[in-house]
Formats: C-alpha cells, structure tokens, sequence
C-alpha cells in the first residue's frame, strides 16, 4: 500500500465520521455548547482533562479559552488539569494515579464550572474518577469519548459519543469539536 491509498482510506474513514458531527452529534455538541458558554458568560472557569493525545488537547483548547482563537475578546477561566506536572506527580504518589485529576478539580472547582473530560476509550479510571468529583460538586460535565465510551458517559451531564472505535479518529474529532466551541464562543462572546 502507498501513501496515496493510505491517505485515500483515511479520508474516507473520516469523511463518515465528520458527517456524523453534523447528524447524531449535533445535538449533544449544542448542548456541550450551552454549558460552556454559560460558564463563560458568567465568569465560571472551564477545566479539562484526558490522558495522553488527549491531555494535549485540554491543554489546547483551554489555550484558546485563556487567549483567544480567531477573534480578539477577553479571556476565559480555563485550566487543564494535565499540566502541572508537580501536582499530578504528588498525587499520583500520594493517592494514586486515578486520583490526579478528581483531586486538583475537588481543591480548584466551583459550583457552576464545566469541567470537559476527553476519553477516547470511555474507560479511563482517573477521567471517570474527576468526573464523580464534579458532579458531587455541582460542576457540569462535557464529555467527548469513542463509540466504546458508555461507562463515562453514565458520569455526564452531555456526552458527546463520536461514532468511531478508532483512537486517532476519535482525537481528531475531538479536535474539530472543541475548534467548533471556540469558533461559537468568538461569535457569542462580547469582542475586547
């Protein structure tokens, strides 16, 4: 198999997936939406979370949240729990790894905030574990996983399930969806 025809199979695999943004999840994205930017809107803090590729983007999208993504406006409150690597190391050691983000969020979460939780298998003890913190704290939980990723969803307030088994797919979705947050957050928020 060369590049072209990889490159050809990967198109087309996502090419169904992206329609799917726009048809079953479409809902659930506009619900996510809705959390998020009421969050903003009244000066709440969005915190995210995800391990590995997903980690990188939590620490992206709270980027663009903090700074802006295409249109100049205030900043948002946001923070990836992903990054402060004296914190998850502490943690990790002192509670265990699934405790390294439920643990930061039950020190730094309000009543009102939105913490978005990215897995791509669903499965991710120490994802499932920060999204059992927020709920016990009223904070609203975003989750974006896989098609495998029933357990998490039983933890959020919207899931949006992106109809792919396949981990790369699933983070790049995932990717598209939270520049589609920011985009709508550029049109609804006040410009600076």
């Amino acid at each position: 198999m060369d590049l072209k025809q990889v490159a050809e199979s990967a198109v087309l695999r996502h090419s169904g997936v992206l329609e799917a943004l726009l048809g079953t999840c479409l809902p659930d994205m506009e619900g996510a939406f809705t959390l998020i930017q009421a969050a903003c809107n009244s000066g709440q803090t969005i915190f995210a979370c995800g391990n590995g590729g997903s980690a990188a983007s939590c620490q992206h999208f709270t980027a663009e949240l903090v700074g802006h993504y295409k249109k100049e406006r205030e900043p948002k409150a946001a923070l990836s729990l992903t990054t402060d690597t004296s914190a998850l190391t502490a943690i990790g050691n002192d509670y265990g790894f699934e405790e390294v983000f439920a643990r930061q969020l039950a020190g730094l979460g309000q009543r009102g905030d939105v913490l978005v939780v990215l897995s791509t298998s669903g499965k991710s003890r120490n994802v499932i574990r920060a999204a059992e913190v927020a709920r016990t704290r009223g904070i609203s939980v975003v989750a974006l996983t896989g098609a495998a990723g029933s357990e998490l969803a039983e933890w959020a307030d919207v899931c949006i399930t992106i109809p792919s088994e396949g981990t790369a797919c699933v983070q790049e979705m995932t990717d598209i969806i939270l520049h589609i947050f920011c985009e709508a957050l550029d049109e609804y928020l006040p410009a600076a």
